[in-house]
């Protein structure tokens, strides 16, 4: 955040955003989290509770865009403090999406509940999601930082959650193939694991916003990208 302003009131708006990005993002990290061990542990009660969270989640962003809105109306910043508020309206947009994706895969948990998830998938499935919970939570902790060169760091690893999920969606699609009792299951993991690759994008998202907010340009150079799932085929017997 910038130095301090003439009007202490004017801090205390923008440590107030601050607060409440951190807050959010500690309940999307939590959202992640539950969503996965209710998958996994096919726990209806747990995925509730993540589906209920996310109206929490969306009142949060609603606030700090409010708050935004009126700090913009009556300090009329520029510069800094200018990129201080807006990222704050960007990264609680990811933010926003990140629960969004935590339901989603919530949702999911009933429609396993039946079958169950098979012990190696479920592996697979919970190494992606760890990774995304790293980037969120260093990405968080960047924040709180403003470290612009940790910020193109998490930026320039995004490729990792993409090979994996690129792993596993071959392996999924395998399993299918092999059994056709296993399509149903499988079906909502692939929806599940896209959800997964998608947070990460969000972290990858907040990670371009702070590099904005601390240096006032945009990263250089393409993202890294290494999903290639889309260029799949058929996978052989």
């Amino acid at each position: 955040m910038s130095s301090s302003h003439i009007l202490s009131a004017f801090d205390d708006e923008l440590k107030y955003l601050m607060r409440r990005i951190s807050e959010m993002g500690g309940l999307a990290e939590q959202m992640v989290s539950d969503s996965m061990r209710a998958l996994v542990g096919t726990d209806a009660a747990l995925a509730q509770k993540v589906i209920s969270d996310d109206v929490i989640m969306d009142a949060m962003e609603r606030e700090i865009g409010d708050k935004a809105i009126i700090t913009i109306a009556r300090r009329q910043p520029v510069a800094a403090d200018l990129r201080e508020i807006i990222g704050a309206l960007r990264i609680a947009s990811d933010l926003e999406r990140v629960g969004d994706l935590g339901k989603s895969n919530a949702k999911r948990v009933m429609a396993v509940q039946g079958t169950g998830i098979p012990r190696k998938l479920a592996r697979g499935i919970e190494h992606l999601s760890d990774l995304a919970l790293l980037q969120l939570k260093e990405v968080l902790d960047v924040y709180s930082s403003r470290s612009a060169e940790k910020a193109k760091s998490i930026r320039d690893r995004d490729e990792e959650i993409d090979a994996i999920y690129t792993s596993l969606f071959r392996e999924l699609l395998t399993y299918m193939m092999e059994d056709p009792r296993n399509i149903t299951t499988c079906t909502h993991l692939l929806f599940c694991a896209k959800n997964i690759e998608r947070i990460g994008d969000h972290a990858t998202n907040i990670a371009e916003t702070i590099y904005y907010m601390a240096t006032g340009a945009q990263p250089e150079g393409e993202r890294p990208k290494d999903d290639t799932t889309a260029n799949l085929g058929a996978v052989a017997e």
